[in-house]
């Protein structure tokens, strides 16, 4: 096992519960899991602008088996965050038995839209690529993602091989890269009307920069603008009083996907904000992420 920040702070998170109060069986798999998993931390999926894009790989056993895998794409506005952020998202998939990969991209101070969407696409392709080395079951790919990175998610799991974001990719030729589902929660899903909102939100503005034609990057941009019949499912988390992402967005996607005829679930948290769920909310959420998953196929 390699022991980087994503391992240290996985191992000191699952060690405290170890205070008497929780089932054994929790107790059994935290203290198992330090023995059993396999951590592999900033492995360079893609090299662009002088700027190596990494990602994180933790597999709950040998890789020799193929398991459900979930790819985590971490949020920020686009212009913050790291994958660090998301590693305690991963313990109740890997509670369950699944993969767990966390993907880092270009910021906005770095380079402006589209490049994290086609650094996220390129970490697909790393992940379809590298399936046989890691475990990862093609056949149940889940992307999951909160913010800017549900966004992210939802781009990298709606857009077809030939809109443009993947020439960048070193890895492989896939025509398809297709997922089993994808979670979202509260991502932007169409940047035209948030462009033009009264006032733009700042984080479009930000990433969209002074292009000439923000308004055709931001149609471009946009996942709902990307269903079409036989995309994945979705599950959309959003609170109704969020006022960073309008939870109109969550609802404008769900008539796509329904007008698609796309598998897909809205979990509303009333008068919920932009995150900062209740502890029984998140409980309840997990669980019915857990039976979509199992629903189609996943689990």
């Amino acid at each position: 096992m390699r022991c980087g920040s994503l391992a240290m702070l996985f191992l000191l998170t699952i060690s405290r519960p170890l205070l008497g109060q929780e089932p054994e069986q929790v107790v059994r798999w935290a203290t198992l899991a330090p023995w059993e998993f396999q951590m592999t931390n900033n492995i360079v999926y893609k090299k662009a602008n002088g700027y190596e894009c990494k990602l994180d790989v933790i597999t709950p056993g040998t890789r020799s088996i193929a398991r459900p895998t979930l790819i985590c794409i971490h949020g920020g506005g686009f212009v913050a965050g790291n994958k660090e952020e998301t590693s305690l998202v991963a313990l109740p998939y890997l509670a369950k038995g699944m993969n767990f990969v966390t993907v880092e991209y270009r910021l906005a101070p770095i380079s402006l839209a589209p490049a994290a969407v086609d650094d996220c696409r390129c970490a697909l392709r790393w992940v379809f690529t590298n399936a046989k080395e890691y475990g990862f079951d093609l056949n149940r790919l889940v992307l999951r993602g909160a913010s800017a990175g549900g966004h992210l998610v939802l781009m990298t799991g709606l857009v077809p091989a030939d809109a443009g974001f993947d020439n960048e990719c070193m890895d492989g030729d896939y025509p398809d890269l297709k997922v089993a589902a994808i979670i979202n929660y509260f991502g932007p899903t169409d940047l035209t009307t948030l462009l033009h909102s009264q006032p733009p939100k700042w984080y479009v503005l930000r990433w969209l920069g002074d292009s000439p034609n923000m308004d055709e990057l931001a149609r471009r941009l946009s996942p709902v603008n990307y269903v079409r019949p036989g995309s994945p499912p979705v599950i959309t988390i959003h609170g109704d009083n969020d006022q960073s992402v309008p939870y109109d967005q969550a609802l404008r996607l769900k008539e796509a996907l329904r007008r698609a005829g796309v598998p897909n679930q809205l979990h509303t948290v009333r008068g919920g904000g932009h995150g900062g769920y209740s502890r029984e909310e998140n409980l309840a959420i997990q669980q019915e992420i857990f039976a979509f998953l199992k629903q189609y196929g996943v689990l």
